[in-house]
């Protein structure tokens, strides 16, 4: 297990070391960092000098090497918009992130895997069919829709919640959280529902797909002729191997609600790490781009040498053969 773990360890340090290589290229391919700094005034020396600052006169090596022993310390450097270190920017918004993401996985996880064993149970139902013609809604409409639209439904016709922004935040000494307060739930029910909707319809179907497969395996059968009831093979044999391929997909989508709650965040003015980026790509912020890229990337990572692990330890066959 150990050697299987190190490659994946290996593996994920060259994956941020390419994602490190793309982010650092920003700084010398997108835009001029000093002509968003200084106004048209600015003199030629006051722009030299700048550059001089920045570091950004070093030869192409040094500057790389300078960005990756700061991102391994967290630094990225000061916004150019705001001038304040990226790094304090990026742990003020995080939170907000990260609670919008953990309440949309919830919602993601109690709506799909439910309705996913539902569906692949009692196929070929009028419930079962309507399941699956509604769920089509999360894959077909794009994300902004959605969302205009739950903003109309529910804060513009009736009122029930608000429009947008993160409200009833409370400081838990570092930490600024929105799930203390009434407020701060009503605040995050819809762009939670929003970014979970599409992430609903893909563990649906694909907890459906699964169970459909297992449902015709061999030693379902044998559990039947057993005498074991419907319930204890539906939930206790058939689930339990379904969730074993579903596991890497539900890894993934957290790193994809994090990635992609960009237009979540947007439509609600949530103040999160994605409306940072937006808002950083308007102003062409490079360091915060740049860490932005970094962050989601090491995300990724992360969950995915989490779930390489589960996978180790759920299914035998990779121990037998030793992770290959």
């Amino acid at each position: 297990m150990l050697s299987f773990i190190a490659r994946r360890v290996l593996q994920a340090f060259v994956v941020m070391a390419v994602v490190s290589l793309v982010s650092f290229s920003l700084f010398n391919f997108v835009g001029d960092p000093v002509n968003n700094m200084v106004g048209q005034e600015a003199s030629r020396e006051d722009r030299l000098q700048i550059r001089e600052e920045l570091g950004l006169n070093d030869p192409i090596v040094i500057q790389f090497a300078r960005f990756l022993g700061n991102a391994v310390q967290g630094e990225f450097g000061l916004s150019y918009r705001i001038r304040r270190p990226v790094s304090e920017l990026i742990a003020e918004r995080i939170p907000a992130t990260l609670e919008l993401v953990f309440v949309s996985a919830l919602v993601a996880l109690g709506l799909g895997i439910p309705f996913g064993v539902y569906t692949g149970i009692k196929r070929g139902t009028f419930a079962s069919s309507t399941v699956l013609t509604v769920s089509l809604v999360g894959v077909s409409l794009p994300t902004f829709i959605i969302g205009i639209g739950l903003i109309y439904l529910f804060a513009v016709y009736l009122g029930w919640l608000p429009s947008s922004g993160r409200r009833g935040v409370e400081e838990i000494g570092w930490w600024r959280t929105s799930f203390l307060s009434i407020d701060g739930w009503r605040s995050i029910i819809l762009p939670a529902l929003t970014l979970s909707l599409f992430q609903v319809t893909m563990i649906l179907r694909l907890v459906r797909a699964e169970m459909l497969e297992v449902m015709r395996t061999d030693y379902i059968k044998f559990a039947r002729a057993r005498g074991l009831s419907e319930q204890k093979i539906n939930y206790g044999v058939a689930l339990r191997n379904t969730l074993v391929p579903v596991i890497t997909i539900v890894g993934l989508n957290v790193g994809g609600l994090i990635a992609f709650s960009v237009i979540t965040e947007t439509v609600f003015q949530w103040p999160g790490t994605g409306l940072m980026f937006i808002q950083a790509v308007d102003f062409v912020d490079i360091p915060i781009m740049a860490a932005y890229l970094c962050f989601v990337a090491l995300i990724f990572v992360l969950i995915n040498l989490v779930v390489d692990i589960l996978y180790f330890v759920i299914d035998p066959r990779l121990r037998l053969s030793g992770g290959r």
